[in-house]
């Protein structure tokens, strides 16, 4: 098979892999690994797209969104919640 049509296959299939981690990433403090997944991927897709046109770019363009919003916002919760149980964990006033 020809060399370049496996890797314009491989970034269809990545950017369809990033938008579906990028929308598991939606899920309640548990999507935050698969935000990162997804980010991850989407730079991997980003380096071969500088070659070969990608016909899923969209894909792509939207789960890298999805995945960076949650990811922001995943962090921010957990952060939060481990902020508030060390805070009042040390500094709790019985």
């Amino acid at each position: 098979m020809n060399p370049h049509a496996i890797i314009k296959i491989q970034m269809i299939q990545g950017s369809r892999r990033c938008l579906w981690l990028g929308l598991l990433g939606s899920i309640p403090l548990v999507g935050l690994p698969f935000s990162l997944a997804a980010l991850w991927l989407a730079g991997r897709v980003r380096k071969k797209e500088k070659l070969f046109w990608n016909a899923a770019k969209s894909y792509r363009i939207i789960g890298t969104s999805f995945a960076a919003f949650f990811a922001i916002l995943w962090s921010a919760v957990i952060i939060f919640i481990i902020g508030n149980i060390i805070w009042f964990g040390w500094f709790a006033h019985d």
